[in-house]
């Protein structure tokens, strides 16, 4: 296996206008994930479908720390984790595994985010699930589901059920494992992840305090899924300000 370089070629002027903005937001992502303390060393993934293909996807090169991806040193693959451009690095197949069969059924996961945050695991390793505590399981949860621990996700046979354990939501609680959501752009991933990490952080915290305030059901009743005008306009005021805040903290990823 190559070991990583921190100053990889640049790809810009080899791939499209096009590519080369999701590299960057997808790149962004990744740093931001790790700015936010949800990184688990060089494990996890998050992928990014290629505009203008249908089975060429976007995915970080094993070895790198979240903090060090950049948009040349992404990886682009088919959907079966295959390189389909040249690249001086390898990627981690089965943490492919996932992703694929996601961006695969729902081709409105343009990006699909996971993590093992140490809150989120925490939350998907109780029976409860996810509890409405907070403002943020509020949004989370009409659009969240649940998929059952089946060991390390090495197994292409899991795949079926775990898209029909997703089903259309865009949040899903990986049991006893973590937390993964999807979006029509990195941006969007993100915020979906922002508000489930929130709603995870906020049930531990509560857990370890005094007598639980449940929001009242006939309040959970009136919840209803985001539209996808909705998330893409919040997601879009958002991201602009986090850029910002990465090239303040940790710039490069545009590189």
């Amino acid at each position: 296996m190559n070991a990583p370089s921190p100053t990889p070629t640049s790809l810009r002027s080899l791939v499209s206008g096009e590519e080369w903005e999701m590299r960057c937001n997808l790149a962004a992502l990744y740093r931001l994930v790790a700015l936010f303390g949800w990184d688990d060393l060089i494990f996890t993934h998050i992928t990014a479908k290629v505009p203008g293909t249908e089975d060429h996807f976007l995915i970080n090169p094993y070895g790198f720390m979240f903090e060090e991806i950049t948009a040349s040193s992404l990886v682009k693959v088919d959907l079966q984790g295959r390189k389909v451009m040249e690249s001086e690095y390898d990627i981690n197949p089965a943490g492919f595994i996932i992703h694929s069969c996601i961006h695969a059924a729902r081709k409105d996961a343009t990006c699909v985010l996971h993590t093992h945050s140490i809150n989120g695991v925490a939350v998907s390793a109780q029976e409860c699930g996810l509890l409405p505590l907070s403002q943020f399981a509020f949004i989370v949860l009409p659009s969240l589901s649940y998929h059952d621990y089946e060991g390390l996700a090495l197994n292409p046979e899991e795949q079926p059920r775990l898209v029909r354990d997703l089903g259309d939501s865009s949040y899903l609680i990986l049991r006893n494992h973590g937390l993964l959501t999807i979006g029509a752009s990195p941006a969007e991933a993100f915020q979906a992840m922002h508000r489930l990490e929130a709603a995870c952080m906020v049930q531990v915290r509560a857990q370890a305090g005094g007598t639980l305030t449940h929001i009242p059901q006939e309040i959970l009743e009136r919840a209803q899924v985001e539209s996808k005008a909705d998330r893409a306009r919040k997601a879009s005021l958002a991201w602009p300000g986090l850029l910002r805040r990465l090239s303040r903290r940790n710039p490069g990823h545009d590189a």
